[in-house]
């Protein structure tokens, strides 16, 4: 157990190094500001959110804010580059954010009774972007979103068509 969080530990700290990725700049900054390790910073700053998504006020903002300005930013650069694959990564992200937005809406009553939906949520969005194999937004659309749509693309398609051909859609 020991050596798996050492690994963990340094795989995080090799990634918050990482001259490529947005944040480095800003931890390199906040490093040679304070002097404390970007990697005690960054688990600090997670720690200080995850309380404001529990005891904060504005947590829906803050996880929304989460859930959004990342997954945008990454998102218009994956436009922006040649690769295909990025682009259906995020695409695959923004499916499943929108599925899960509508069910969310439709469970608004049952939100306020849980109080750490906010850092669940926050917990949700965070691994459906995670780089990894068992990134969220591609288990959940292979899984449901993929299957279901699949069974019901045939029906779907011809209301689009009845709605376009009465006008409804221009």
């Amino acid at each position: 157990m020991a050596g798996r969080v050492a690994e963990i530990k340094e795989e995080l700290s090799k990634s918050l190094r990482d001259g490529s990725k947005p944040w480095t700049s800003v931890l390199a900054t906040a490093e040679a500001k304070t002097g404390v390790d970007r990697l005690y910073l960054f688990i600090g700053s997670i720690a200080f959110v995850g309380l404001w998504l529990v005891f904060g006020c504005a947590a829906q903002l803050v996880c929304n804010t989460v859930g959004l300005v990342y997954p945008a930013y990454v998102s218009i650069n994956a436009i922006e580059s040649k690769q295909k694959d990025d682009d259906t990564k995020w695409l695959t992200y923004w499916v499943v954010f929108a599925v899960f937005s509508v069910i969310e809406y439709f469970a608004d009553i049952i939100v306020g009774w849980f109080p750490l939906y906010w850092l669940i949520k926050c917990i949700f969005l965070i691994w459906l972007m995670i780089p990894t194999e068992l990134n969220g937004s591609l288990v959940l659309y292979r899984r449901i979103v993929r299957p279901y749509f699949l069974k019901h693309r045939a029906s779907v398609d011809d209301i689009l068509i009845k709605a376009k051909d009465s006008g409804i859609f221009l």
